[in-house]
């Protein structure tokens, strides 16, 4: 094949260190910084001085690199001088391996995972080609893209002889973006048919998409079910849409399985469930953390490449809710499994075909995968915060507070954005500009599908607001000192779920009932101990139909997401459910005919779900009457 080119996707992201946290998401990365994330070296040895991907003896396969997806951009965003001499000591090793065949990493793969061919793999790869496109963004170091062209002329002599097997077929996008990224930069004629290539080699995810099979849980191996390769492969459709330009069918197939997975496998906190496989609605099974920060690594993806505001609205809801839930407030211990009625975290067999410690917090409940991976998912949501629309303007993809640099307009003008506000816990998003000079460009705002009355004001004036895909543009001559308001009013809304139960949303917070903790150890260890979670105060509420929600609102704490000092709060009625029963260690489904003879009616204080480490995040509904 010659004379391929890739298609221009949508929307172009910042480089990293171009969007700088505030508020709250700031305080997020300095949690991360001061507990697993900048410590977990010294406490884990499978990314410690041992790890193969440093020189050692250890660990060698997705471990390090895992890790170093998330330490990276979370060191360049904090400036961090500790993290990035962290960092960079990893990337160092990395670029001094590569060979005269252009092949880098350790010599030989070693890994507790007992499914992975320790002669060849390429999936571990995969994952250090996109942190060094993350550290190149950051530093301009001119070795990066010479290095990864190097590499994928040895992978395009090796690829056909030695194809993709076992995990690297589901996740053969991650290659085809680290070919994408790189052609950008060269414009190698080899990479467009690599990623051919490539994507004859993957899973057909776009078909399985588009035609969703699985309609139940799932209780066997099998690599097209496994949680976080789905959360992985929604990608696909996105990356060939970059091969082909089959842009608008490729991303009907996406949305079409999106909308399938959470049909059939869907929670409330806006991800698909699996534990470790699709397991369907029920609000007691769990999924994954890798699961987790992986879908919202996809779904920036699909943000780029089709540039539709649904996706950022999938984005934020798994960002606000399900990533928060998994991380102890302090960021010093971790879950595998969440569920979403998590009444127990405790070692203890549930329906699941993970292991009895999956839904402890800990250093290293289950497996280690989720303890090297969960590091990506706060420092990648703000680097894909904003996003160029190539034409000179800027996208918003998430609202979150944060300043923005960016070239701007037909002249190349350098615009300074501070967003503020204190979004998703207030319903108002400050967007002021810095110009040297007045500059004609657009803003595209995403405008989520919840909020059905958007407002804006541009120097306290009205702008209407159309939006289209997602996003409706503000084109004009801006200059300096401009400030936009706009309103995104947030409604509650009850959410018909797993036999009629119901949950509850306003803006894209999910809300649930706190039930007491009690945190007993499970593990001592020097800094990063095992726990056990009990509860403490009942957790058997159904909400009245009809008993209406009062919002209050307090002070955005450092760490919004703990029960105690949630700074929005829903107050409601409800009534204790007497046929609502445990069942395998969990609570069972919400009755669908609750039992609230004798009940009397209680205030229930709701709060945002990431906050409450054991919840009712799905509620029996009780008739009023």
């Amino acid at each position: 094949m010659t004379n391929r080119i890739l298609h221009e996707a949508a929307f172009e992201p910042l480089q990293l260190g171009h969007i700088v946290p505030e508020g709250w998401i700031r305080d997020q990365l300095r949690l991360q910084a001061d507990g697993l994330t900048g410590h977990l070296e010294e406490h884990w040895k499978d990314v410690g001085p041992d790890n193969g991907w440093i020189g050692g003896d250890g660990e060698s396969w997705e471990r390090g690199p895992y890790y170093l997806d998330g330490l990276v951009p979370l060191a360049f965003l904090l400036q961090d001088e500790r993290l990035i001499a962290k960092a960079q000591r990893w990337i160092e090793w990395s670029l001094a391996s590569q060979r005269a065949d252009g092949s880098f990493g350790p010599a030989r793969i070693e890994t507790v995972n007992q499914d992975v061919d320790k002669n060849q793999d390429w999936w571990h790869y995969m994952i250090m080609l996109k942190v060094l496109m993350q550290y190149a963004e950051a530093t301009g170091d001119a070795r990066v893209v010479p290095f990864m062209s190097r590499f994928l002329h040895y992978v395009r002599c090796r690829i056909e002889a030695h194809p993709l097997k076992d995990w690297a077929v589901p996740r053969g996008a991650e290659l085809m973006l680290a070919i994408h990224w790189t052609y950008a930069r060269t414009g190698d004629a080899f990479l467009p048919e690599l990623s051919e290539i490539v994507a004859a080699q993957t899973t057909d995810w776009t078909g399985l998409l588009a035609d969703f099979p699985f309609w139940r849980k799932v209780e066997h191996w099998d690599h097209r079910t496994h949680v976080v390769n789905v959360a992985m492969g929604i990608k696909t459709p996105a990356l060939l849409s970059e091969l082909t330009g089959d842009g608008e069918r490729l991303k009907a197939a996406a949305l079409k399985g999106i909308d399938s997975l959470m049909t059939y496998h869907g929670q409330a906190h806006g991800m698909f469930s699996g534990d470790e496989w699709l397991s369907g609605t029920h609000p007691s099974q769990g999924v994954e953390l890798c699961a987790v920060v992986e879908y919202m690594y996809t779904l920036e993806q699909l943000t780029r490449v089709f540039g539709d505001g649904r996706f950022g609205d999938i984005l934020e809801q798994v960002a606000f809710n399900a990533l928060p839930a998994a991380i102890s407030a302090d960021w010093t211990s971790h879950q595998y499994d969440q569920q979403v009625n998590q009444i127990m975290c405790n070692v203890a067999k549930r329906d699941w075909s993970n292991n009895e410690e999956a839904n402890l917090f800990g250093l290293e409940p289950n497996f280690g995968c989720c303890t090297a991976n969960m590091h990506q998912g706060w420092p990648k949501l703000v680097s894909h915060a904003w996003m160029s629309d190539r034409e000179g303007g800027l996208a918003a993809v998430s609202y979150v507070p944060c300043v923005v640099r960016a070239v701007v307009g037909s002249a190349g003008t350098e615009a300074k954005l501070e967003v503020s506000g204190g979004y998703p816990f207030r319903e108002s998003v400050r967007i002021a500009l810095q110009l040297p000079q007045s500059e004609r460009f657009k803003l595209r705002l995403r405008i989520p599908g919840w909020c059905a009355t958007p407002s804006l004001t541009v120097n306290g004036a009205a702008v209407e607001l159309a939006a289209d895909n997602g996003y409706a543009t503000v084109e004009r001559d801006w200059s300096d000192g401009d400030e936009l308001m706009l309103g995104l009013l947030m409604e509650v809304r009850t959410v018909s779920r797993h036999l009629y139960a119901a949950s509850v949303e306003r803006g894209p917070l999910v809300y649930a009932l706190p039930v007491g903790e009690n945190w007993l150890p499970h593990i001592r260890r020097e800094r990063f101990s095992d726990w056990e979670l009990y509860p403490t105060t009942a957790w058997r509420y159904g909400l009245i139909e009809d008993a209406g929600f009062v919002c209050e609102t307090a002070d955005i704490p450092p760490q919004p997401f703990l029960a105690a000092a949630s700074p929005v709060r829903l107050r409601t009625r409800g009534k204790l459910v007497r046929n609502w029963r445990m069942a395998g260690n969990n609570a069972d489904s919400p009755p669908l005919n609750p039992d609230v003879a004798g009940q009397a009616a209680e205030e229930l204080v709701l709060v945002p779900y990431g906050g409450a480490k054991l919840r009712i995040g799905e509620f029996p509904r009780i008739r009023a009457d």
